[in-house]
């Protein structure tokens, strides 16, 4: 079998929304390197004991992976855990390419974002036929700056369901920019540090994002869902509609 380094998402932050992959990995890691402003200390705690646990919150790209390099080479097996799902804003790119250039193979594992279980404590569907059946995750442009055709402004006119990361900052231009496009009652789920212990969510109208931001004083690990669908009365779909034929109910 060929050795690898796993980078492995590990959900928003309840120890029960892991993978059974992503706790397998965890669970028989030598060394475990853990973004510790961003993971709770519960997920670690499935760990070996003895295994060497290495917080990377106060630490740059190069040391991060010159340590993995170090311990792989020692012939550990090594972990890197990322919030959510290491695809969105995760940074995983780089650290892969350092250690591709090193001839060190790697994995990803997918974990649970923080959108969905904000959505699913809501039990709301972001995606209703006739309604919108489209979610758009994206920011606001803050210090890493946007691309400049996937400005809020042109992703708002879709007015699908549109989940903002990493923008309680931006708040003030964020709302006024939705606001161009979705009616104010539009109703926005607001989730802070979701699925920790100390977490919650919270479902708003979008006039009064900015207030309620600013009430609750978050300035990180908050997430807003904006979107049509939530609290909305359903269409019925197709997919069991007794009317509507498909190929597993046959004629």
């Amino acid at each position: 079998m060929v050795r690898k380094i796993s980078f492995i998402g590990v959900g928003p932050g309840d120890p029960d929304l892991l993978t059974i992959k992503a706790l397998k990995k965890i669970e028989s890691a030598d060394v475990i390197f853990w973004a510790d402003s961003l993971i709770p200390e519960k997920i670690i705690n499935f760990s070996l004991k003895g295994s060497e646990k290495i917080k990377t919150s106060t630490l740059t790209l190069e040391k991060i992976t010159s340590i993995m390099i170090e311990r792989f080479n020692e012939g550990k097996t090594v972990i890197r855990l990322h919030d959510g799902d290491p695809c969105l804003y995760g940074a995983v790119k780089e650290q892969l390419e350092i250690l591709r250039q090193e001839n060190i193979e790697t994995e990803v594992i997918p974990g649970v974002s923080a959108f969905q279980v904000a959505a699913a404590y809501h039990q709301a569907e972001l995606t209703i036929p006739d309604i919108t059946q489209t979610i758009i995750l994206t920011r606001a442009g803050g210090r890493t700056g946007m691309p400049e055709k996937e400005s809020l402004k042109d992703l708002a006119k879709h007015k699908s369901s549109l989940c903002l990361y990493l923008s309680a900052r931006h708040i003030k231009s964020s709302q006024k920019t939705l606001l161009e496009f979705y009616p104010p009652e539009t109703k926005v789920i607001v989730g802070y540090r979701v699925s920790w212990d100390d977490g919650w969510t919270s479902l708003i109208e979008l006039k009064d994002m900015e207030k309620f931001t600013l009430e609750k004083e978050l300035i990180r690990t908050t997430i807003y869902i904006v979107s049509p669908a939530i609290n909305t009365i359903a269409n019925r779909s197709n997919l069991y509609n007794p009317s509507y034929k498909h190929l597993f109910r046959g004629k």
